[in-house]
């Protein structure tokens, strides 16, 4: 199964506290808006997310459709096949795509520990 670009969305306190804290580690800003209470950092091909007041915990974020630049990939598995497959092997989602459309969709899977995992199209 592969469910495209990886980031991990920090939910965060203070954005320019934690960008200056993730910055010492060599991330650099990649895409976002400051301005909007979120920064998309990136390390080579390490991508985290920034997020102040948007989510209560951190969430592990996968991109179908997109590389680790966020740039289109040629071909990929659409969220809605994998949503399929993921509900055929059991998973509950407490969030689901609608599978009557195409294009931009989400859903969201919760981890036995709780781990809240967002698969999130956007192409």
């Amino acid at each position: 199964m592969e469910l495209g670009a990886f980031s991990i969305s920090l939910a965060v306190k203070d954005l320019a506290a934690s960008r200056a804290f993730y910055e010492k580690f060599g991330f650099t800003p990649f895409a976002g808006d400051a301005a909007q209470n979120w920064l998309i950092l990136k390390n080579g091909d390490h991508v985290i997310g920034l997020f102040q007041g948007m989510f209560e915990k951190n969430i592990l974020t996968f991109n179908p459709g997109w590389n680790q630049n966020a740039e289109k990939l040629p071909a990929f598995t659409d969220i809605r096949e994998l949503q399929r497959q993921l509900k055929a092997q059991g998973v509950t989602l407490v969030q689901e795509a609608d599978e009557t459309t195409t294009g931009p969709a989400s859903f969201v899977a919760v981890d036995p520990d709780g781990n809240s995992i967002l698969v999130d199209q956007h192409v």
